[in-house]
């Protein structure tokens, strides 16, 4: 219980502060749309900047960390997958829409926030090395298999790389990874007035986008398709994370920080990207939005039980 009211509580009241005053209309679509702007765009790409610019690359970029997530990742994107097309007959787009919520979980805006209040800040490191890949390496699957689809297997060209490569290279949040990287690789100094202002952006990044995922969430009303919603909240919330602490604890062996990073980092509900992936290519979209809203909600039980199993 303790768990539950110091940890979990205080990151989901903010995101609830954020609904209800959406919800309300005491804050407008409008205003929760810059918000988010300026938390995903700016406010977030400067905390993960920060972060990969600082991380020691040699000790947390760990392979039996990577494999024990990304493995647990890529299962839950099969399990999605399969179940859309054996369990409820949905058409090959559809499928890979469920497979890309089986296995994109909000690794950021909820899996940074309560896994620093569970265990501390110094605790992030292994969050980090697993972000730094996580949007680029599932956007990059997602819409090759997406594309792929479409064309009916004859797509798969230089027009396809370049799009991929555009959708990945122009993202906010890659831009700040990928200069955390060339900072931190090439030793760069960082002026001090510079670094005071991106830390002070820093603090208001997770603040910010917790309120404004809560003002997002309001659109995303469950509608019908309640058996489907269910079973990629489960694989999202249950299989990924249950897969990743087997693989870490018994199978890569990782240390007691690598497993906490890694297991919180897979037991969180589908992030707001699963959605703008399914309407992109209009897929799944009622399945995704709705998988992010009930996962979210469901996810303050899930993760409470997850810190209770966690050493």
């Amino acid at each position: 219980m303790t768990a539950l009211i110091d940890v979990i509580l205080p990151v989901f009241l903010v995101l609830g502060f954020g609904y209800a005053a959406a919800w309300r209309g005491l804050f407008s679509e409008s205003a929760v749309d810059g918000l988010m702007r300026f938390a995903t765009n700016f406010a977030v790409p400067c905390l993960l900047f920060t972060a990969i610019s600082r991380i020691e690359l040699s000790a947390d970029f760990s392979l039996p960390l990577m494999f024990s997530f990304y493995i647990g990742a890529f299962s839950g994107f099969a399990v999605a997958f399969l179940g859309a097309k054996v369990l409820f007959d949905r058409h090959i787009e559809d499928c890979i829409s469920f497979g890309f919520a089986g296995f994109f979980s909000n690794s950021l805006l909820l899996g940074l926030p309560i896994t620093e209040r569970a265990y501390g800040p110094d605790a992030l490191s292994g969050n980090y090395a697993i972000i730094s890949i996580h949007a680029p390496m599932l956007y990059a699957f997602g819409i090759i298999l997406m594309e792929t689809a479409r064309s009916r297997g004859s797509g798969f060209g230089l027009a396809l790389i370049l799009r991929v490569l555009k959708s990945i290279f122009t993202n906010p949040l890659v831009i700040g990874i990928v200069l955390g990287f060339v900072v931190n690789i090439g030793k760069i100094p960082m002026p001090g007035p510079l670094t005071a202002a991106i830390d002070m952006m820093v603090r208001a990044a997770l603040p910010a986008a917790l309120f404004g995922l809560g003002g997002v969430l309001v659109r995303y009303r469950p509608e019908g398709d309640i058996r489907a919603i269910a079973f990629v909240a489960a694989v999202s919330l249950i299989l990924h994370p249950g897969l990743t602490y087997l693989l870490g604890r018994y199978t890569f062996s990782l240390d007691q920080a690598q497993l906490r990073s890694a297991v919180m980092t897979a037991a969180m509900a589908p992030g707001v990207n699963t959605y703008l992936f399914a309407n992109m290519y209009h897929a799944a979209k009622r399945v995704a939005a709705s998988a992010v809203l009930i996962g979210t909600a469901t996810s303050i039980v899930t993760i409470w039980l997850w810190l209770a199993i966690l050493p």
